[in-house]
């Protein structure tokens, strides 16, 4: 997979592609559907998604909370798993959200990236001010030879998949059924940074991550599986949030605690899945109460992740 993030100078043999336009966040079981879809009505041609970074919503609504299922690097990676040989991630920034729908497609899609063939959702939209629907992006294609799969989303009992369910379900609690949705669980990658040390001092030590521009689920305490960069897979138990017993700080954090393990892990990138949830956080009367619930939690943990 080649990640492309300059649109305006595409390499000749990244050309040509049949194109998947979408945000892709969480890469879910509905993505890849339409990435199938795609394949299989157009099984001679390269796949390639085209996406944007930031996410369109974090430019005009800078002062919502962070709520990516997942980095961009760790999407252009989920991608290349489903096939995805080229990824277009164009810089979504002021002077790109003032292109026309009509400019779009043709400087854009057709011009800059070549596309052969384009699939999308039924409610894609595009252009200024969302100005461009299915029936415009058809058209302009249409005139140009291109030709448009317009997939229907992925459905179950509960409704379309779509990657703000997967977010309202991390949030209530649930990143089992999350997982089923997305495919694999879902996991919060950064790189590990040094914390207070208090952890250790607890007999339990911990990697600490930063959420960064990740969603918040709910906060609570969770049996985890930590990947790390050599590929072991080491399981634990983590908290997600602020720490109300010895620290009253406005940020959440994810820290990590690997069973059975005992190496530097600082500066290193870290992918923590969320296995389930196994108590909501809450305050403790003091260290002694909360190091013994953090050896319960522990136990329920092993138990939770050798069942």
């Amino acid at each position: 997979m080649t990640l492309h993030t300059d649109w305006r100078h595409i390499p000749a043999n990244a050309r040509g592609t049949v194109a998947a336009l979408g945000n892709f966040d969480g890469v879910h079981l509905g993505h890849a559907h339409l990435l199938q879809t795609l394949k299989t009505a157009q099984p001679d041609q390269s796949l390639s998604v085209v996406t944007f970074d930031p996410h369109p919503r974090e430019l005009f609504r800078p002062q919502d909370p962070p709520f990516r299922l997942m980095l961009p690097d760790v999407r252009a990676e989920a991608l290349a798993e489903h096939g995805v040989e080229h990824v277009f991630q164009i810089p979504f920034d002021t002077e790109f959200s003032h292109l026309s729908a009509e400019e779009f497609v043709r400087d854009v899609l057709i011009g800059a990236l070549g596309v052969s063939h384009v699939a999308c959702g039924a409610d894609f939209a595009f252009g200024h001010r969302r100005g461009g629907d299915i029936a415009c992006l058809e058209s302009i294609l249409k005139s140009h030879g291109i030709g448009l799969t317009i997939v229907p989303q992925l459905s179950d009992v509960g409704g379309p998949l779509a990657s703000s369910r997967i977010r309202r379900l991390l949030q209530e609690g649930y990143p089992e059924r999350a997982a089923a949705e997305l495919g694999r669980p879902w996991a919060i990658t950064g790189k590990v940074v040094k914390g207070d040390q208090r952890g250790r001092l607890l007999g339990f030590p911990t990697a600490n991550i930063p959420l960064t521009q990740h969603i918040e689920p709910a906060r609570g305490v969770y049996a985890v599986r930590v990947t790390l960069p050599d590929g072991r897979v080491i399981p634990g138990v983590a908290n997600i949030g602020r720490r109300p017993t010895i620290n009253d700080g406005r940020e959440s954090r994810l820290e990590a605690h690997l069973f059975d393990f005992d190496e530097d892990l600082y500066g290193q990138t870290l992918s923590v899945a969320l296995v389930a949830l196994l108590r909501e956080e809450k305050r403790f009367s003091g260290l002694d109460e909360l190091k013994a619930q953090i050896a319960q939690d522990a136990a329920q943990a092993r138990a939770v992740l050798a069942a």
